[in-house]
């Protein structure tokens, strides 16, 4: 009787070990996927601030040229060339 006593008690301890070691893995998968989710949202902000980043190093490129300074002159401080007619908007 003791022998079947201690087979069933390390069975049982047997089986408790086997649940918390599924637990653990199950809760490991939960994780990675959720860190994999994460990894994924930070790689689609990354390109798109690179994006945003050659998109501005390219307007600073094209703040330099003689065409960009002459188009700001043209629409901010209202600028003509020599034999052109100003055309007033007065919507603004």
């Amino acid at each position: 009787m003791e022998m079947k006593k201690k087979f069933s008690i390390k069975g049982v301890v047997l089986v408790l070990v086997m649940v918390y070691v599924g637990y653990l893995l199950i809760q490991q998968q939960t994780t990675m996927v959720r860190q994999k989710k994460e990894l994924q949202k930070y790689n689609v902000e990354l390109q798109k601030k690179k994006e945003e980043k050659k998109s501005l190093q390219d307007e600073v490129q094209l703040s330099k040229t003689d065409k960009y300074i002459e188009k700001l002159a043209r629409e901010i401080l209202g600028l003509v060339k020599e034999g052109e007619t100003p055309v007033m908007d007065n919507k603004n």
